[in-house]
């Protein structure tokens, strides 16, 4: 009985993850993950949690109170913002650049929000005289924004952002998941009111934390949501309607009241994932954001050239990629999941395909978090190269190697 699969151990193959995420974690955070468990109100405990807000305000640049962690992957933290904040009948606006916007419409959807979008092309992003025109025309209570979207591989603006928001008085959000830690992010500087992370992809770690950050004016915003009769937070209409928060477990309110110091009893917190959390930010603040930033764009531009040398095509609008993905343009006769197949089988190497408008035409590489490192991009691109070559996709052999190392040496 004991040889069975269900009763043997996991044991993974290894594989080198080089696709929009995950990621392969840190050797450290996986080590802190597996740190025995403490209670959650041992005064241990809750001084980790609050070396954890310490910590993420570092990460999000930010002098935010309330920084701390939705227990759950990415989309966790997205939603928590957004039940907690829209109020049914709210208008939002939505810039749609790739796949993450159309999910920020679907959940704003569900809050019975009025969701408004503008839309750009897949490879494309809007310039910050767009989103102003949409938000004189619309008068959105909230902007809902993606910073990069993995889907297209593009990286929004922001920094002018902000501002804008205050003067036609937006509450200003973003979706930082796939961007935060590899490429420019400030949200004090910014002027963003709430952003909302994931681990799984520059941060390092394994995916089932959502870092998040809120200003004091989405605090305010999800505290009006006042307490009625037995404890259930709604949200107080002028007219006096009241419309419950769908979610118990997404109340951000409730949460602050968790991590806060008043302690009070919401959810049993995640152990294994905060110190996950707790190390993915202290080995970021220990390189330092800049650097970690500045590490991300070597890796990426390298992969890029060594790309482009290979005589493949980039996806998109390259002045406005992420730093740690890069679409390639699978050319025409490549069977590209038959190369995806052999890069997986005869080198563990894992690269993303796409969906959408862009299923079947790009592949996405991506150079994040742990996996930002020289051996990875070289390991990755001589392997695609031998993959390309023996499907009848000529390269000039070495091209792809010698100008990732240009990049390296120059």
């Amino acid at each position: 009985m004991s040889d069975t699969p269900l009763l043997s151990q996991i044991n993974p193959p290894h594989r080198l993850l080089m696709g929009p995420g995950p990621i392969n974690a840190d050797p450290r955070v996986l080590r802190a993950m597996s740190s025995q468990l403490i209670g959650q109100y041992d005064p241990v405990m809750t001084g980790y949690m609050n070396e954890v807000m310490e910590l993420y305000r570092g990460v999000f640049r930010t002098r935010n109170r309330w920084t701390m962690l939705v227990d759950g992957t990415s989309r966790a933290g997205i939603e928590a913002i957004l039940v907690s904040a829209i109020r049914p009948g709210d208008k939002v606006l939505v810039p749609v650049f790739g796949r993450f916007g159309h999910l920020l419409c679907e959940i704003a959807r569900r809050c019975r929000a009025e969701v408004h979008t503008i839309e750009a092309p897949w490879g494309e992003v809007f310039s910050a005289d767009q989103i102003e025109d949409a938000i004189k025309r619309v008068k959105p209570r909230l902007l809902l924004t993606v910073q990069g979207d993995t889907s297209t591989t593009m990286l929004q603006p922001l920094e002018h952002l902000g501002e804008i928001c205050r003067r036609y008085g937006a509450l200003f959000y973003t979706d930082a998941t796939a961007s935060l830690g590899g490429n420019a992010l400030d949200a004090d500087a910014w002027g963003l009111d709430a952003v909302s992370a994931g681990l799984q992809k520059c941060l390092g770690g394994p995916s089932g934390s959502s870092p998040v950050t809120l200003s004091e004016a989405m605090v305010a915003a999800v505290r009006a949501r006042k307490c009625v009769e037995q404890g259930i937070r709604t949200d107080a209409h002028e007219d006096g309607d009241e419309e419950m928060i769908w979610s118990n477990y997404f109340d951000l309110g409730m949460v602050m009241d968790y991590w806060g110091p008043e302690r009070l009893n919401h959810h049993t917190e995640a152990t294994s994932m905060l110190f996950a959390a707790r190390e993915c930010a202290r080995i970021m603040l220990e390189e330092g954001m800049d650097n970690l930033i500045a590490r991300h764009e070597l890796h990426g531009r390298a992969m890029l050239n060594g790309i482009q040398g290979m005589g493949l095509e980039a996806f998109g609008d390259i002045a406005n990629k992420m730093n740690n993905v890069l679409g390639v343009v699978i050319p025409s006769g490549v069977p590209g999941e038959e190369v995806r197949r052999r890069l997986l089988e005869d080198f563990h190497i894992e690269i993303g395909t796409s969906f959408g408008p862009l299923a079947g035409k790009i592949w996405r590489i991506g150079t994040m978090g742990y996996n930002a490192r020289k051996d990875c991009v070289l390991q990755t691109l001589t392997a695609l190269e031998a993959v390309l070559n023996r499907l009848g996709f000529a390269t000039t052999q070495g091209a792809a190697m010698q100008a990732a190392w240009d990049t390296y040496e120059g």
